[in-house]
């Protein structure tokens, strides 16, 4: 770790009274030290990482970190805060701050040092040292490892020999070999003295009494076998929280007298627990906050399944918990009954208990959506072929079954017509399949697909579908609670749980509440084929801004599939046309927007940002939404709300001016396929030309940042502040 932290990285008198100022403070150290290249651009990534859980931890710690393609090699800033600065942690402000920053494609070596540094948090005799340090370099040389932490008494120094000492008659217990090597790699990563102290010593087996050897022949029949817990860690960037869970748990497992092996799923991959130890496991614990890779190696066990940080904060009280359950023989479905397969599906991403009902939700309908999009891009795009080849009665048709000349466009027509119409069939099944796969995965499928099929034949249309979907996976997820025979178990998802869960949809579905949905369905059509005027325009702009508010987010694929709803019939209405079109116009604004931006003023870009500017050409004729999205995580205040200004500009132009769209997807390659296509490209470069305007305006409204150069500050319209010779980028 010599290369990753200096002296010129370490502030003891960090001044800062938030965590965006520590945080920026920190990276000026790595910028002047040519370890970030893009001030702004990085902050912009450690606040996205931020964003998706807070980095303050238990006793004091804050570690903001990410990973980024703004820094050139791994690196650690650290400071230290009188006052303390909140970091979402729960017991309060922190006083120690470490930002680390790898690089986009890190290697596994400098990955697994920052881990160790992760783990070595842990140590309180490391904490309590970098407390006292009075120089930075001695800061640097303890985090480095190469002095030992040094608190009162001399504890750290003393601690540190005797453990040394030990490795070779710890590792003959019977520990697991996963936590010998994860300390080893600590000792030989961070600092060999302290981590020894504080990990390996312990990472074998305990002995809650004092190892009395004298009596050795009745000692080694007395004691009964250990309690075995397996437990997996993650986290999003898979740095820090992974690896201080990890060894947060293996220190409460030896506090507790129970073996515990720690597999912890980091950035640099992860070592599979051997398949012996999971058998022998009395005990699961998952603290992650990504999906468990190969989670169905562990079923069948009792189960704690909680956040990465709930591992950190008490691990004590989920060893407690998952021995309770052991103790009251609860435990999840083998694998053989197909429970836990299929790591990293949206079930997994739902499986987090730290979330609410709400994002679950979402993400249940997410999962539907995504499956759905494209038989709606498939089925839409052949639609639309088929009346471009055969004219606007090609859905009159005959069978191609029945007429079919190779000679004949029209025939060619009607066969794109007639896949496409097959497809745009299997629309709401699919919605409502895997809308009950995201919330009970594969068993969910069959009463999934049975009430979409159902929605479909009574009219009840994609509301319908949501609907089956939800009642479907809410069903099984409730069939799979109860507890079943032992015996009975391997016919359960194969027999039992389509038949019972099926039969349950079908009824609501043709008895209860089928009718009520194809009612509202019906008004909602009925509404939208009776829009003119004014709400028509209006209901363009809110399309537009919905789908320039999180480019490809949820509220986008809200938007999209309201319209794809709409054209999702054998013969839409020209209403359904129109917000088609309004949509996708929409869609397209932003990154073209940006592509036009970083050509007419690139100076205010960075040099990353200019490359994906010529990316956001494509990807913005193409209507892909998400190629704006590296500008709007650089600068969200200034991008998203230009965005979506002209995004809602497009959708009312595109409304008002009457322009259709049969085809679901496609940008600028199903112009010819589009109604009024002229006045259609005018409303586009309408909404990319005040977005831009406003992108331009805001971005050279901008106060400059502490240490931007004169040739920076003028891009911006400013005074400059901090002349240097070399330029440096800004991106917001």
């Amino acid at each position: 770790m010599s290369d990753m932290i200096t002296a010129d990285l370490v502030d003891l008198d960090l001044s800062a009274d938030t965590k965006e100022a520590a945080a920026r403070s920190l990276a000026e150290r790595m910028v002047a030290q040519g370890r970030v290249t893009d001030l702004d651009g990085f902050l912009a990534d450690v606040a996205a990482r931020e964003a998706q859980m807070p980095t303050g931890l238990d006793g004091g710690i804050g570690i903001p970190h990410c990973r980024s393609a703004h820094v050139t090699e791994p690196t650690l800033a650290f400071g230290r805060s009188a006052a303390g600065i909140d970091f979402g942690a729960p017991d309060g402000p922190a006083d120690l701050i470490f930002l680390i920053a790898a690089p986009a494609g890190a290697d596994d070596a400098h990955l697994t040092i920052l881990s160790s540094l992760a783990r070595q948090l842990m140590n309180a005799d490391f904490t309590a040292a970098l407390r006292s340090v009075p120089d930075a370099e001695g800061a640097a040389a303890l985090i480095r490892g190469d002095e030992a932490p040094r608190v009162a008494g001399g504890t750290g120094a003393a601690s540190a020999a005797p453990a040394s000492d030990d490795p070779a008659p710890a590792s003959d217990d019977s520990a697991p070999a996963s936590d010998d090597s994860a300390s080893a790699s600590q000792d030989s990563a961070v600092a060999p003295g302290a981590a020894s102290a504080g990990a390996t010593a312990g990472s074998t087996t305990p002995t809650p009494a004092p190892t009395p050897a004298p009596t050795a022949a009745p000692a080694d029949s007395a004691p009964a076998a250990p309690f075995r817990i397996v437990a997996v860690t993650s986290c999003p960037t898979g740095i820090a929280h992974t690896y201080m869970a990890a060894e947060s748990l293996e220190n409460a497992g030896r506090e507790a007298g129970v073996e515990i092996t720690v597999e912890p799923q980091g950035s640099a991959g992860f070592t599979r627990l051997d398949p012996a130890v999971i058998a022998a496991a009395d005990a699961v614990i998952f603290a992650h906050d990504v999906p468990v890779r190969e989670k169905d190696r562990f079923a069948g066990k009792p189960t704690v399944d909680v956040g990465v940080k709930a591992g950190i904060n008490r691990p004590a009280e989920l060893i407690a918990e998952v021995r309770a359950k052991a103790a009251r023989g609860e435990a999840t479905a083998p694998a053989a009954a197909g429970q836990g397969a299929g790591a990293g599906t949206p079930v997994e991403r739902t499986g987090d208990s730290t979330e609410g009902y709400g994002t679950k939700l979402r993400k249940w309908l997410m999962s539907g959506v995504s499956y759905m999009v494209p038989f709606v891009a498939a089925g839409g795009l052949l639609i639309a072929l088929g009346f471009a080849i055969g004219g606007y009665k090609i859905n009159k048709a005959p069978s191609v079954m029945d007429h079919f000349l190779w000679t004949q466009a029209d025939s060619w027509g009607a066969l794109l017509f007639q896949i496409g119409g097959v497809a745009f069939g299997f629309l709401v099944p699919v919605l409502a399949g895997y809308i009950a796969y995201g919330m009970a995965d594969r068993p969910g499928l069959v009463p999934g697909f049975v009430g979409g099929a159902i929605s479909l034949t009574i009219n009840a249309g994609f509301l319908g579908g949501l609907v089956a979907g939800l009642i479907a996976g809410g069903v099984v997820m409730a069939i799979q609670r109860v507890r079943i025979p032992a015996a009975l178990r391997g016919i359960m998802p194969v027999v039992v749980i389509p038949l019972i869960s099926s039969a349950i949809v079908g009824f609501l579905m043709f008895v209860v509440i089928g009718k009520p949905i194809a009612s509202a369905q019906k008004a909602m059509t009925d509404w939208l084929n009776g829009l003119t005027g004014t709400n028509a325009v209006l209901l363009g702009a809110l399309l537009g801004l919905m789908m320039c508010f999180d480019l490809g987010g949820p509220v986008n694929k809200v938007a999209y599939t309201f319209a794809t709803a709409g054209i999702a019939v054998s013969d839409p209405g020209d209403s359904a046309m129109k917000i088609m079109a309004a949509v996708m116009a929409a869609g397209m604004v932003p990154p073209l927007a940006m592509a036009l931006a970083t050509t007419v003023r690139g100076k205010l870009f960075t040099p990353t940002e200019r490359e994906n500017g010529k990316a956001a050409w494509v990807l913005g004729a193409s209507f892909i939404s998400e190629g704006a999205i590296p500008f709007a995580a650089a600068d969200p205040l200034r991008v998203i709300p230009s965005s979506m200004v002209g995004g809602a500009i497009t959708g009312a132009l595109s409304m008002t001016f009457g322009a259709t769209l049969r085809a679901p997807h496609g940008g600028i390659f199903v112009v010819p396929l589009i109604g009024n296509p002229l006045l259609y490209l005018v409303a586009i470069a309408a909404g990319v030309c005040a977005t831009t305007a406003l992108v331009v305006l805001l971005k050279g409204l901008r106060k400059p940042a502490p240490g931007t150069t004169p040739a920076e500050t003028a891009n911006g319209g400013t005074t400059p502040t901090a002349p240097e010779p070399k330029e440096q980028p800004v991106a917001a």
